[in-house]
């Protein structure tokens, strides 16, 4: 059950980098690196936190698809 993320495109577009977006939200530039690359989810407080600096919903930074919608084509 993946979830995809289009942070770096929202960072690109406010021209922040992942220690200042670390700092925005609280994290490290690691945990920014990190959700990123897909390594790791972010709690629903910090995922919150990012789309409340894009001052844009949850679900246009993250998305999650579950496996079964996927294989159906869906």
């Amino acid at each position: 059950m993946p979830l995809y993320n289009h942070l770096k495109e929202y960072r690109a577009k406010i021209d922040v980098n992942q220690h200042e977006m670390g700092k925005l939200v609280g994290v490290s530039r690691q945990t920014i690196s990190q959700i990123e690359r897909g390594d790791y989810s972010p709690s629903v407080t910090l995922a919150l936190k990012i789309a409340k600096v894009f001052d844009v919903p949850v679900e246009a930074i993250f998305t999650w698809v579950d496996d079964e919608s996927k294989d159906a084509g869906i």
